[in-house]
C-alpha cells in the first residue's frame, strides 16, 4: 500500500496499476465445496463440452484461464497455480467452482503406497506358470 502524498492510502502499484487482491478473486471465499480433493497432484482435466467458457458470463477470466490451460492436457493444482501466478488456496477454490459448475473434472494419480508391489506380482506370475 502506498500513499499519494497527502496521507491517504491507495490500493495501487504505479507501474502494473490496479492490483486485485486474491480473497476479491474468490469472494471472500476460503474453501469449496469439493476442495478435500484438491491437493497439489490432483490433475485437473477440462470437460469435452467445455468448449468456449469465455461465453459464459458468470466465469471470472482466472475462471475461464484454468479451463483454457486444462483443455490442451491435463494440469496439477501446482502446475495450475504456477501458470496463473495465484496462490494455491485461491486456485483451489477456483478450481471448486469449476467442478462444481462441471466444466473441469479432478482425478488424482494412484499413490505409491497403493499401487500393487513388484513382489507380489511376481509371485502371481510364478502361481500361473506352475499351474
Amino acid at each position: 500500500m502506498s500513499g499519494d502524498g497527502q496521507g491517504t492510502p491507495h490500493w495501487f502499484d504505479d507501474e502494473a496499476g490496479p492490483v486485485v487482491r486474491p480473497y476479491a478473486m474468490t469472494r471472500g471465499r476460503t474453501t469449496s465445496p469439493g476442495q478435500h480433493r484438491l491437493d497439489l497432484i490432483a490433475l485437473v482435466v477440462a470437460e469435452r463440452y467445455a468448449e468456449d467458457p469465455e461465453a459464459d458470463n458468470s466465469l471470472s477470466p482466472e475462471h475461464v484461464d484454468i479451463v483454457g490451460l486444462c483443455r490442451d492436457a491435463p494440469q496439477s493444482v501446482a502446475e495450475l497455480a504456477a501458470g496463473l501466478d495465484l496462490p494455491i488456496g485461491v486456485v483451489r477454490v477456483l478450481i471448486g467452482d469449476l467442478v462444481e459448475d462441471e466444466l473441469v473434472r479432478v482425478t488424482r494419480p494412484v499413490p505409491p503406497a497403493e499401487l500393487p508391489d513388484e513382489s507380489i506380482l511376481r509371485d502371481v506370475i510364478s502361481g500361473l506358470r506352475a499351474l
